[in-house]
């Protein structure tokens, strides 16, 4: 029965640590970034900008590497794109970069407070 107890336990405690990382399917509308460009300058957030010069098409190009893909959304909340959205160098992504999407999907919060979303498919709203 001890064992019982302290086996239910410590189950119990697992679970209350790993639920803020399981993730939750939520509907997130926002642009897509070419996310390691954003990082480095809050102000690339269209298809043309200023890294690594004024390269015209650069988050373009840097999907088509398959360099991560990201969602801004309007209250600043970045959540990098994951799932069948990324796959095969972010092809169902490329169409759509720096257009404003709305996206439904499993979002998870990492450790480092950083935010992501799985999906498959996206919703177009406004280019």
């Amino acid at each position: 029965m001890r064992k019982w107890l302290a086996g239910s336990a410590a189950l119990a405690f697992v679970s209350v640590l790993a639920a803020p990382l399981m993730a939750a399917t939520e509907t997130v509308t926002g642009k897509i970034i070419d996310q390691m460009c954003y990082t480095k300058d809050k102000a690339n957030t269209g298809a043309d900008h200023k890294m690594p010069a004024d390269m015209a098409g650069c988050a373009l190009a840097c999907a088509k590497m398959g360099r991560p893909m990201a969602l801004l959304t309007t209250d600043g909340k970045v959540y990098t794109l994951k799932g069948g959205l990324a796959e095969n160098m972010n092809g169902k992504l490329q169409p759509h970069i720096a257009h404003t999407v709305s996206i439904t999907g499993d979002v998870t919060k990492e450790k480092d407070g950083t935010m992501s979303i799985a999906a498959a498919e996206l919703k177009m709203v406004s280019r």
